[in-house]
């Protein structure tokens, strides 16, 4: 096998893992802080650590990344998670694992720089979208299985974190086998300009692809936190609903690969057209037939097929617009974007139910694609390389 695909394979794992690790925290420490009696309010808050880490390291990433290339950063990054992981046994005060959850975020953003970064500035357009989609659809997969480590809170509370920890650590030694390499400089004015001027820059030139991100960070966080609420509100039960929701995230999976070879074929804006419009009418009419507990299954699974994928096209859609030496750029930016839409998510889903209590929750799902579908419809950037 090729170095370059053993690389990217290295790389892919090291997502999974990521992913993994991700989908088993949120449920577990979840359902952990409801058995100690902790309010759903506060749990809810709770959950943002991560987000609010990956918020926080975003703009600190650049630099170090021109300084010491692609490998120092993700084995940063990934052995801040495994000593975060490891730590959480040892302490359960709520303040102590919040600070955790932070870290946890600032090591996943850590990693998933530097390896979108690295994949996007070395794949070719031809094969581009084909590549990302993969990076999309382990990292789902990985989510997706996460949450089956809860079962391990029977035998001890501590043998999910050891496990996850363990994993991490197998998956993250790999990474020293791979030989480091620097990004692309660019022009020597782009070299010379700041981080601030290079985010205006890669604004100006991929501003509607970063769109995408958000979009998909607002449509997990409000469908796996807002929608049970909803659902309880309108006669569905609390087990009906935790079939329904990982249907999105199982859809998501089947379609990834294909969208992303269609992408390479047909271009990435008809793609996300194509996609936004589809996924729009499938929630408008979840807004009519919320009633059927058939109908919900099939509106979660078919828009998950569909716009499960927005992230991983958003970034191979800014790719193909932004010049190489920008991309370290514009990968923080959609890493801040879909960090914005996950926190946003719940907040202005749960406010839209609470003033628009006879409103249909879809509806303002339906809404946001379709604000997203318009921007990109009638945004003048085009892809340049």
């Amino acid at each position: 096998m090729h170095s370059d695909n053993i690389r990217f394979w290295i790389l892919i794992s090291l997502i999974t893992i990521s992913g993994f690790s991700q989908g088993m925290l949120l449920p577990l420490i979840a359902i952990i802080l409801e058995q100690n009696g902790i309010s759903s309010s506060v749990n809810g808050l709770h959950a943002t650590g991560i987000y609010l880490g990956i918020l926080i390291a975003s703009p600190f990433m650049e630099k170090p990344l021109r300084k010491f290339g692609f490998k120092p950063i993700i084995l940063a990054g990934g052995l801040l998670v495994i000593i975060s992981f490891s730590l959480f046994p040892f302490w359960q005060a709520l303040w102590f694992w919040f600070m955790l959850r932070v870290t946890v975020g600032i090591g996943d953003q850590m990693l998933h720089f530097g390896i979108q970064t690295w994949i996007t500035t070395t794949t070719p357009k031809e094969i581009r979208g084909r590549r990302v989609a993969y990076y999309g659809m382990f990292f789902g997969l990985g989510f997706a299985i996460g949450p089956v480590m809860t079962r391990f809170l029977e035998v001890h509370i501590a043998l999910p974190f050891i496990l996850s920890a363990i994993l991490s650590a197998l998956v993250w030694s790999l990474m020293l086998f791979v030989r480091n390499e620097m990004p692309e400089e660019g022009s020597q004015e782009l070299h010379r300009a700041n981080s601030v001027h290079r985010f205006v820059q890669t604004l100006k030139i991929a501003w509607v692809a970063l769109l995408p991100g958000f979009a998909y960070g607002f449509l997990e966080s409000a469908l796996h936190s807002i929608f049970p609420v909803y659902g309880l509100r309108i006669g569905h039960n609390i087990n009906l609903l935790s079939f329904i929701i990982p249907c999105f995230a199982l859809g998501s999976l089947i379609t990834q690969i294909p969208l992303g070879i269609l992408s390479d074929r047909i271009g990435r804006r008809k793609t996300l057209l194509y996609i936004l419009s589809g996924a729009m009418i499938t929630f408008a009419a979840a807004a009519f037939f919320e009633q059927s507990a058939l109908a919900l299954f099939a509106a979660f699974t078919i828009a998950g097929m569909l716009v499960g994928s927005l992230y991983s096209l958003g970034m191979a859609f800014m790719t193909d617009m932004l010049p190489s030496s920008l991309l370290p750029s514009g990968n923080i930016l959609i890493s801040i974007l879909f960090s914005i839409g996950s926190i946003s998510g719940p907040f202005l889903s749960g406010l839209f139910l609470d003033l628009l209590p006879d409103a249909s929750f879809f509806i303002l799902i339906a809404s946001m694609l379709f604000i997203v579908f318009l921007s990109i419809l009638f945004a003048k950037q085009k892809p340049v390389s």
